[in-house]
């Protein structure tokens, strides 16, 4: 099953990265992948590839909510 889906629970690795994702948002709009990014890189250069790996998934999230809202946008046009 997809983490996507209505009404599944999320792990706690998952529910960490959306509220990181929501975060960043909040904070810096448009720039919040960048800042993800950095984390990332941070994250790789202390060889903490757990919190790499989380990081990584914000960077999807931010991805996949941009994508959406650009397609909100244009719907709306």
């Amino acid at each position: 099953m997809s983490g996507s889906m209505p009404g599944i629970i999320l792990d706690d690795d998952e529910r960490r990265a959306r509220q990181e994702a929501h975060w960043l948002v909040k904070e810096f709009g448009a720039e919040a992948p960048l800042y993800a990014a950095m984390k990332a890189e941070k994250a790789i250069e202390q060889k903490d590839f757990g919190r790499c790996a989380r990081w990584k998934r914000v960077l999807e999230i931010l991805a996949d909510s941009g994508s959406a809202r650009l397609r909100r946008s244009a719907a709306a046009k």
